[in-house]
């Protein structure tokens, strides 16, 4: 079971990653930054009004502002600092096309000690989410503008990221057997992948990202249709504390299942998962489909006339 849950702040690099790769050559539309803000804005609205109305939230005129500023941190939490980071992406794309390959490595190398190398031995670094995806930014970058991993066969990224899961998950079995014995008291199993910054887990990712991109595969529309859905379900499994209290402890009752056979508990988890993911992402796909078209046809037109700001973000 600690290996079940042990890969979410893994996945948040693989997030940033597939948008650096796809992003770090393109130029951001004013439109993509619109559609954004309101996929989190529609979201925490209409989560809000429905756990006012079945008494999981407590209405207030200040709760309504706050679903409306999508802003709540830039310390913590993946939904407001990576609005920001989204923000700062067109200044990442001017700077990084700006510096040779040999100085982009040497930038690339200071910032991995620096943010990732260091934390891990803890050694106390200031960390914020933002700086980070900016850091994984710069590497996807480099990855797409110089092909990086090109001499490298496919068998052996294969190999790496599996030698890297491997590891973390050794990592994670013997910090929990060495508190089991008594070695230790500590019960951080999860220490050198706890965080997205973690050195292992910034090595899963990238070695696992290069050997997904060397699958020699044609655009696939299901696997584009459900990838595209993959941030609506965030945002609504993770939306408040209120919906992870109905949805972990409410509905799918995790601790009550704990302790249940081992068989059972893995697959009752396995399903538990899988409905979440697809009932929102069959969600996500109703709004973008018939609600986002009609709401950003109209802000496009308001937004065009009459705001300044916009025009720094569209493209020619």
């Amino acid at each position: 079971m600690l290996l079940f849950g042990a890969w979410g702040k893994t996945g948040i690099n693989y997030f940033v990653l597939i948008t650096s790769y796809f992003m770090c050559q393109s130029k951001i539309k004013w439109e993509k930054l619109l559609k954004l803000y309101i996929q989190i804005a529609f979201y925490t609205l209409i989560i809000f009004e429905i756990f006012c109305i079945t008494g999981h939230e407590t209405f207030s005129g200040w709760g309504i502002l706050k679903c409306l500023w999508p802003v709540r941190s830039v310390a913590d939490g993946f939904t407001s600092c990576f609005l920001v980071f989204f923000l700062l992406i067109p200044f990442l794309n001017i700077l990084i096309p700006n510096i040779d390959r040999r100085m982009n490595k040497r930038l690339i190398l200071l910032l991995v000690i620096v943010f990732s190398i260091l934390p891990t031995f803890r050694i106390p670094v200031s960390f914020s989410y933002v700086f980070w995806f900016c850091v994984i930014y710069i590497i996807g970058a480099y990855i797409r503008r110089y092909d990086f991993g090109c001499n490298i066969s496919h068998k052996m990224w294969g190999g790496l990221a599996a030698g890297c899961f491997i590891l973390g998950s050794a990592y994670i079995l013997d910090l929990y057997g060495m508190n089991k014995a008594a070695y230790t008291v500590s019960e951080d199993y999860y220490f050198f992948i706890s965080d997205s910054n973690k050195v292992l887990s910034l090595i899963i990712a990238v070695t696992s990202f290069m050997w997904f991109k060397g699958i020699p595969m044609a655009p696939h529309l299901l696997i584009n249709l459900v990838g595209g859905t993959t941030f609506g379900v965030l945002l609504i499994y993770a939306n408040s504390n209120a919906m992870r209290h109905l949805l972990w402890m409410e509905t799918v009752d995790c601790t009550g299942h704990f302790s249940s056979v081992l068989w059972f508990t893995i697959f009752y988890a396995t399903i538990c998962v899988l409905t979440i993911f697809i009932c929102s992402a069959i969600i996500d796909w109703l709004r973008s489909r018939f609600l986002e078209p009609w709401y950003i046809r109209v802000l496009t037109k308001v937004i065009r006339c009459r705001s300044p700001f916009a025009a720094s973000y569209v493209t020619e």
